[in-house]
């Protein structure tokens, strides 16, 4: 009986040490947590900040002066809108050294051609009126604008090679030719004849208005382009 007695006098006060302990642990662990927590975030703060010190962010300056070159006085008739996204791959250096000195990249480029026709070039002997009748001379539709979209073109992907930064002038060229082939695209689905059926339309709307129901319309012949002469 004493020796049962003694053992849960024992195992009493173990038991009691324990929890002693358990309760220390936690109340250390507790301390440590609430004086390491503002390091933690001073050094998260910290990072934040040299992160930023590193990669800042793009900071635009333009220059105050401002430069006008030109000042023209404008009749144009925009009738149409073509807007145009066009891949566009544009590569440097590729060859058998590609992989040390190769550039290159694949644009997006996404643009508007307008089109219509010049009233400016329209003069008074190009209006004839007959028996009632309005007969309008008016010149060839043009393709006024073309245009890049620089909020939705867009660098798609670029690799260089392992000895090269890359060429610094491949994506001014790459939306160069993205420019030439958008309007391009834009004449070979008809925008010029499209740009003249709304030409006509719109016109006559208003000369009906003015009382000429029976409008006619007539086009100049386009100016061929000279051939380049030879320096041979």
């Amino acid at each position: 009986m004493d020796n049962t007695r003694g053992w849960t006098l024992v195992i009493g006060i173990l038991l009691v040490v324990a929890i002693a302990a358990f309760g220390m642990v936690y109340l250390i662990y507790n301390s440590v947590q609430r004086t390491v927590a503002p390091v933690q975030s001073m050094t998260g703060d910290l990072g934040t900040r040299v992160a930023e010190a590193l990669h800042p962010s793009p900071t635009v300056l333009p220059n105050p002066i401002t430069i006008i070159h030109d000042v023209r006085s404008l009749a144009r008739l925009e009738t149409i809108q073509y807007t145009v996204e066009k891949v566009i791959t544009a590569e440097s250096g590729q060859g058998t050294l590609s992989a040390l000195f190769g550039d290159k990249l694949i644009f997006v480029a996404h643009g508007q051609v307008i089109a219509g026709i010049d009233l400016s070039k329209v003069s008074p002997d190009d209006i004839q009126i007959k028996n009632g009748a309005l007969t309008i001379d008016l010149p060839q539709p043009e393709i006024f604008v073309t245009a890049l979209d620089n909020q939705k073109s867009y660098v798609y992907d670029r690799s260089t090679g392992l000895l090269t930064k890359g060429d610094i002038n491949l994506e001014s060229a790459a939306r160069r030719v993205a420019e030439s082939e958008i309007e391009k695209a834009a004449i070979d689905d008809g925008i010029l004849k499209l740009a003249q059926q709304n030409s006509e339309n719109y016109l006559s709307r208003l000369l009906g208005e003015l009382g000429y129901p029976d409008a006619v319309f007539t086009y100049k012949t386009a100016t061929p382009t000279p051939a380049p002469t030879s320096t041979d």
